[in-house]
């Protein structure tokens, strides 16, 4: 099942430049956190509006997870039904396989668009 990781459009240009992903979530790194924070297409909305709703010039990355170098997990995360898929270390880029857009809906909510 493809995994998804909204990111700010620089992060991810300057990963392409360096060669891998290190952002875990917003402002922070994998070292930091320890993982990368990831989604299923159906949790994508949700993270957006809670957590990049001030944020412009996002994207998300499409991830084919049998590509990935570092290890999938699966976590349980407070006050969620499902758990949320984490990539413990960085993001090898032959992983993404492409990117996928967010719009704003009429009440400047973020709508994923798989």
């Amino acid at each position: 099942m493809t995994i998804y990781h909204i990111a700010l459009r620089s992060d991810w240009t300057d990963a392409v430049a360096a060669g891998e992903y290190r952002v875990s979530t917003r402002g922070r790194t994998v070292e930091q956190v320890g993982f990368i924070h990831a989604s299923t297409a159906a949790q994508v909305d949700g993270v957006a509006n809670a957590f990049y709703a001030d944020a412009e010039d996002l994207l998300v990355l499409v991830i084919d997870p049998a590509k990935l170098t570092a290890p999938l997990r699966y976590d349980p995360v407070p006050g969620a039904d499902e758990p949320f898929p984490h990539i413990y270390g960085p993001l090898n880029l032959d992983a993404v396989t492409g990117t996928a857009g967010l719009r704003r809906d009429a009440d400047g909510r973020y709508v994923f668009e798989a």
